[in-house]
């Protein structure tokens, strides 16, 4: 892992309306980290992960990934081409099969060839446990089918970063544990993720480091043992406290 930071994020403030939602955040992660940011509902872990994308735009503050601000890019698609995302609701195009869902933005972004674009396609399906459905209409598989196949699209443009936005919240909980079973497996090939979630077991098994958000700022950070065994604010061991009596 090196100690280069892949993505800095220097004092973001965004607001909607007139609600504060990032108030300030400085975040910084390193190449091959995975980093998972927990927090309640509301607290901005969401709309962080979506300006590190361009998805959002923040009001003030700098976000330098690659080595570049990305807020003054000209060029979003090309950036967004490095950075995977994979949302609570798998944004499936429902219109085609599942092998066409993994192929299409590669023809069309990466503008590579269909045959190559389809042995990507079939690599990552099976990576992802899915080659056997890789005929069939997303209608008609489950959502952590879905959910699976939106994580091998995301790989096959073989993106430098991944971005996770709650991906096991829209699922059954017999679902979870084959989407974070695919997840617990990139984190062991150096792929550096940034994973907002509510899984604390999870977060505990899999990150390098947890980030606890707190009303739109970084209340609290470290390794999973740190922050989890010894939190050092209340607002984080209250967090904590509740999350586990659920």
């Amino acid at each position: 892992m090196s100690n280069q930071p892949l993505v800095e994020i220097k004092d973001i403030h965004k607001s909607f309306g007139s609600l504060e939602v990032l108030k300030g955040v400085d975040f910084n992660v390193r190449e091959g980290e995975v980093v998972c940011l927990i927090g309640r509902s509301g607290s901005g872990k969401s709309t962080l992960l979506r300006c590190i994308n361009l998805l959002e735009k923040p009001d003030s503050g700098i976000i330098s990934v690659f080595g570049q601000n990305i807020l003054k890019t000209k060029n979003v698609n090309a950036y967004r081409a490095q950075v995977g995302m994979c949302f609570q609701q798998f944004n499936l195009f429902a219109n085609m099969n599942v092998l066409q869902n993994c192929m299409k933005p590669q023809e069309k972004v990466l503008k590579i060839s269909k045959q190559k674009a389809q042995e990507n396609a079939l690599h990552y399906l099976e990576k992802v446990g899915m080659l056997d459905f890789a005929n069939a209409n997303v209608k008609t598989i489950s959502g952590g089918q879905k959910q699976r196949v939106a994580i091998a699209r995301a790989l096959c443009m073989q993106p430098k970063l991944m971005l996770f936005d709650e991906p096991t919240s829209a699922l059954d909980p017999e679902m979870v544990g084959e989407v974070l079973a695919v997840m617990k497996d990139l984190a062991t090939q150096g792929l550096t993720m940034i994973i907002v979630t509510h899984e604390m077991n999870f977060a505990k098994d899999v990150a390098d480091r947890v980030v606890f958000m707190d009303q739109g700022r970084i209340e609290e950070e470290g390794t999973p043992d740190q922050l989890f065994t010894h939190p050092k604010s209340e607002r984080t061991a209250a967090f904590l406290k509740a999350a586990n009596n659920k």
